[in-house]
């Protein structure tokens, strides 16, 4: 089994990291730059910063914010939120991002992901999928756009699968019906999209247990598990979490 990866996601809104359910009901989690510092020396094998109102508020990804983020982290380092062109993205690895997430504009523009991928290479180009569950075909979910505000007729699988052939290199996919919750994370979803394409799959949405994790990998087909609530909030370390996957014969950096 190859080894698979831990990253903690800071969800950023008016510089702060927050945390909520359902994309709802946001609570105050602390300072991106501390947060990410911590998460680096705690051994997380990677770190993800989405500005998750610059898309709904128009405006570009916080680009200051993200440098000092960057100066304190020493993992690899994703930025998504409010990215909308090959000049944004070439900013935001200039400031020390590794690979940035794009969702709403690679909806609206897919040919945004092969141009990323030409100029930078595929390893930096994350399709982020923010997924509903369809409520007419309950087999099937749903693209959603515009931080899940908007949902669209795009059926989540045929776009990751697209996605791919256009040079996407890693899916971000987060379950919005398990975001938040504790819950356990949607794996009849992430199965569904890692079995559909040969790119890493993350999983997102909806980690409350260290058993949730687990289960993502193993019956999600999970390359890699997000996690927010669970770590931000002191539930449990990095540590913990690899440990126990460790003990179920899972691969992991320790």
């Amino acid at each position: 089994m190859l080894t698979k990866r831990v990253i903690p996601c800071l969800d950023v809104k008016d510089n702060r990291v927050v945390k909520g359910v359902n994309f709802l009901n946001l609570r105050d989690a602390g300072d991106p730059v501390e947060l990410g510092a911590r998460y680096s020396q705690a051994g997380a094998d990677e770190l993800v910063f989405l500005d998750i109102t610059a898309t709904i508020r128009s405006r570009k990804t916080i680009v200051e914010l993200v440098s000092e983020v960057a100066k304190n982290v020493f993992i690899p380092f994703t930025v998504g939120g409010g990215i909308r062109t090959v000049e944004q993205i070439d900013e935001l690895l200039r400031s020390g991002a590794e690979k940035v997430s794009v969702n709403t504009a690679a909806v609206e523009n897919p040919d945004l992901l092969s141009q990323a991928a030409k100029r930078f290479g595929n390893q930096c180009v994350v399709l982020a999928i923010d997924a509903r569950r369809s409520k007419e075909q309950t087999e099937k979910w749903q693209v959603c756009v515009k931080a899940g505000s908007q949902m669209t007729d795009i059926d989540v699988v045929d776009w990751a699968v697209q996605a791919e052939k256009l040079g996407a290199g890693e899916i971000l996919l987060t379950s919005m019906d398990a975001d938040g919750t504790k819950a356990g994370y949607d794996n009849e979803l992430n199965k569904a999209v890692s079995g559909a394409v040969n790119i890493p799959v993350i999983a997102s949405g909806g980690a409350g247990t260290l058993e949730h994790l687990y289960d993502a990998i193993i019956n999600g087909g999970a390359d890699a598990v997000l996690v927010a609530s669970i770590t931000h909030f002191g539930n449990y370390t990095i540590k913990q979490i690899k440990e126990y996957l460790a003990s179920r014969n899972i691969a992991v950096n320790m």
